[in-house]
């Protein structure tokens, strides 16, 4: 008995569905080049759950502060940054896309026919 207990005490726990899932948004997202945008429909889409766009929203509020994943070039599909009444995290993401080369027009909505991001088929 105490060698089973050894051996379960040495696998770490597996991971939730919902880990699973966020791990997969932020492998996507790392894909997305500087100066381009995805919506967060789009991961979703990419990510085989179209109907979880909502998910994708809550796994990139779930990042460290000090991830590498560029979460700020995910917006929404009318083309505009979602984070209201999120402090200034929404004026943070407009800077950096700003700085990436992504304009945003006086409504605050970048032109994501000519912005969003399109990967390629594997």
């Amino acid at each position: 008995m105490a060698s089973d207990r050894k051996r379960t005490e040495s696998v770490p726990p597996a991971k939730s569905a919902r880990e699973t899932y966020y791990d997969r948004v932020y492998d996507f997202v790392r894909t997305i080049p500087a100066g381009s945008v995805v919506t967060y429909g789009q991961v979703a889409l990419e990510l085989g759950a179209p109907a979880a766009s909502r998910a994708v929203g809550y796994a990139l509020h779930h990042l460290p502060a000090e991830s590498d994943v560029p979460w700020w070039r995910v917006i929404n599909a009318g083309g505009r940054i979602s984070l209201k009444g999120r402090g200034q995290q929404a004026d943070i993401q407009r800077q950096i896309l700003e700085r990436e080369g992504v304009p945003f027009n006086e409504d605050g909505r970048t032109e994501l026919a000519r912005y969003r991001w399109i990967p390629e088929e594997q």
